[in-house]
């Protein structure tokens, strides 16, 4: 009973600091990104609402960056407490060992993780398409180079669809050349046609400005219209290519959840290209979640392995140098694995293994 109550006790102080920590830094990341926006939403004439939103679907992605770093100032200010107040040295000579101290941190450090991958991976991707739109649109960020270069459709077998540029508020796209080739060889081309502009109305693609050549019959015939639908136009018809692939195509990795970004990876393997650094952001996406184990492990070490009490604004910079180290370790390993000197995969994870090891290590010479 006596056990129970303890990780009550703990579970109960850690779920606050965490809470607390989370609603700080949420709040402070908001506010120095706001500071730093203000000048662009006010040149850009942005709109409240668009900047409310903005800032909304922002948190998810503060959140997924944080959690590590909220993890381990809840379980210093948690664990710190306890030293502070000498209830650690009570738990001691209630004969509870360290490694049954650790369970109530370790058992919400792997719920932690289970919520954190799931939400890394389907709730945080689908509000940064929502934030980088509003970037994209309205501020002029994060535009992708593939957006003002052509981008190709393979529309149908015998059919391309070349696309210069594609607004996504207007759904418009911008230089169109639609490409038809003999079905039976698919090379021999027998109509082309350039458009100016291709308007996406009433779920159809409309050419405007458009010119067509057919040279189907050896020779070469020219037409010439403007808001004629593609599919009356002959030899053509429904377009398969909608703008949410156009859009789709555009996107970051960071917008893509687990499955659009392993779809993603095989269709560039198939057309072989490199992608070793969309494998690196892809074995991320599991791999980041785990840092709030490997930092509870981490924090412990820390806290118990000192004889001396330490204030909470030692324990916060503790926290804020060990997360900064944590990050810096990430980003320079993941730039080995971007140029492909690192398989992806070990990139990926080389953080956690290092710094687990050393929590593990720190831990045991500390304690024991």
């Amino acid at each position: 009973m006596r056990i129970k109550l303890i990780d009550r006790y703990i579970i109960s102080q850690f779920i606050k600091n965490l809470l607390f920590a989370l609603l700080c830094f949420i709040i402070i990341f908001i506010l120095v990104d706001l500071f730093e926006n203000l000048d662009k939403f006010i040149d850009n004439k942005v709109t409240m609402d668009i900047v409310f939103k903005y800032y909304f679907y922002f948190i998810p992605e503060i959140i997924k960056l944080i959690t590590p770093i909220a993890v381990l100032l809840a379980t210093l200010f948690t664990a710190g407490r306890m030293i502070n107040f000498v209830e650690l040295v009570a738990v001691k000579n209630a004969g509870i060992s360290l490694m049954r101290f650790m369970m109530p941190f370790l058992a919400i450090g792997v719920v932690v993780t289970a919520i954190t991958i799931y939400f890394n991976n389907w709730t945080v991707p689908e509000a940064n398409k929502k934030k980088f739109f509003i970037e994209r649109n309205y501020l002029g960020k994060n535009r992708m180079v593939q957006g003002l270069e052509k981008l190709y459709f393979q529309d149908a077998k015998n059919r391309l669809v070349i696309i210069e540029q594609f607004s996504e508020i207007e759904l418009t796209a911008n230089k169109v050349t639609i490409l038809v080739f003999n079905p039976d060889t698919t090379t021999a081309l027998i109509k082309r046609i350039d458009a100016a502009v291709m308007k996406w109305d009433n779920n159809n693609w409309v050419l405007m400005d458009a010119i067509e050549r057919d040279f189907s019959s050896g020779g070469e015939l020219l037409k010439t219209y403007s808001g004629k639908p593609v599919a009356e136009v002959e030899g053509i018809g429904k377009l398969n290519v909608v703008p949410e692939q156009i859009i789709k195509k555009q996107l970051k990795p960071d917008e893509l959840n687990y499955n659009e970004l392993s779809d993603f990876i095989d269709n560039q393997k198939a057309g072989g290209q490199s992608v070793d650094r969309v494998q690196v952001d892809f074995y991320s996406k599991i791999s980041f979640p785990f840092s709030s184990i490997i930092v509870i492990i981490f924090g412990i070490s820390i806290s118990t392995g000192s004889k001396k009490r330490k204030g909470l604004a030692l324990q916060f910079g503790i926290s804020i140098l060990v997360s900064f180290i944590y990050l810096g370790f990430v980003k320079i390993s993941q730039s080995f694995g971007y140029n492909g000197d690192l398989n992806p995969m070990l990139t990926a994870w080389l953080a956690n293994i290092a710094f687990a090891a050393f929590g593990g290590i720190n831990l045991y010479m500390k304690n024991y």
